[in-house]
């Protein structure tokens, strides 16, 4: 997973209340079990609509998405984050998320921020031709004419995203303490790695006896 400390650019200003998972990628898109591509199908119900906001040549490629309360609701798929990333969105701004979302969200390096209501107006109206940028170094949510949010996210969460650690990561990380331990069971209990091995010491344990 990217490390992520900052999040900056333009902004797709929706604010669209009670997103479901099927509106951020339909079902029948979720025949593929890969992560790239999905972005072409994302908000495809919507982009169907002519004028709409994700075609609009001003915010192509944003990094950023500004939504309104419940962003995510509906099905747990985790497609939902898979597209979002493959469309180059890397920040979520919302008054809530639901909770399977907002998991999904973190474990694909897209940060989940939670502003209240009054914010995410501001926001609204800053992103139609300003900047934005989301600090996991200070934790606030700034914008190019001086607006500075602070928001909140569980230190784990927090530090996970900067230092690029997804669920393999976290493994990884403790490789030697996972091979001292393999290492200790392995004489402790010669069976934790197979009958096979574990019959022999026992045939050789009965000849010495």
């Amino acid at each position: 997973m990217t490390p992520v400390t900052t999040v900056a650019g333009t902004a797709y200003p929706w604010g669209a209340k009670n997103v479901d998972t099927d509106v951020i990628i339909p079902a029948h898109w979720l025949k593929t079990i890969k992560r790239s591509g999905l972005g072409k199908g994302a908000f495809e119900t919507v982009r169907a609509q002519p004028g709409n906001l994700f075609d609009d040549p001003r915010y192509a490629g944003s990094p950023i998405l500004i939504a309104g309360d419940n962003f995510g609701c509906g099905s747990s798929r985790e497609h939902a984050a898979w597209a979002l990333a493959d469309m180059g969105v890397r920040a979520v701004i919302a008054p809530s998320f639901s909770d399977i979302f907002s998991g999904n969200a973190f474990k694909n390096g897209i940060v989940p921020v939670v502003l209240p209501q009054p914010a995410i107006d501001r926001l609204l109206v800053a992103a139609a031709d300003a900047e934005i940028t989301v600090d996991l170094e200070t934790m606030t949510v700034t914008t190019a004419y001086q607006d500075r949010f602070p928001f909140e996210l569980d230190p784990f969460r927090r530090r996970c995203l900067m230092e690029g650690l997804d669920e393999v990561g976290l493994t990884l990380a403790q490789d030697t303490q996972i091979s001292n331990f393999e290492g200790a069971a392995s004489v402790a209990r010669p069976w934790v790695e197979g009958r096979r091995r574990y019959e022999g010491i026992a045939v050789a344990g009965s000849r010495r006896t």
